[in-house]
């Protein structure tokens, strides 16, 4: 089983740039897709962006509303998934979250009940 422990964030000029970081211990890291998701208070979380494993290799998939700012990769060696924010805006102002599925499928991966591990979240605060 995996777990997942998240790190990176903080407090950042609009503009600027963050990485934040999702380390997987135990289970096979390979067979896992990895996502990320945003939530601001009262409102429930909301897919951002995934690297999907599966037979055909690896891809990444984005929310519209992040794309060409957000940047998913993922390092195998490291056990780790990387979110890389650019021109950071107010509106990314959130908490996010890494989520972990072994039955990754495009059609449900905005929904949160498709992942079964979940990151401790990390505030990403965006001052203007």
């Amino acid at each position: 089983q995996v777990q997942l422990v998240q790190s990176g964030g903080g407090l950042v000029q609009a503009g600027g740039s963050l990485r934040l970081s999702c380390l997987a211990s135990g289970g096979t890291f390979s067979e896992y897709s990895i996502a990320w998701f945003r939530q601001t208070p009262g409102k429930d979380r909301v897919f951002a962006a995934a690297a999907a494993v599966g037979w055909n290799g690896e891809r990444h998939y984005y929310a519209d509303s992040v794309e060409g700012r957000y940047t998913i990769s993922r390092d195998n060696s490291k056990r780790t998934v990387y979110l890389q924010i650019n021109n950071l805006e107010p509106e990314d102002t959130a908490v996010y979250y890494c989520a972990a599925t072994r039955t990754f499928e495009v059609a449900t991966m905005t929904w949160i009940t498709q992942y079964s591990h979940w990151g401790q979240g990390t505030q990403v605060t965006v001052s203007s």
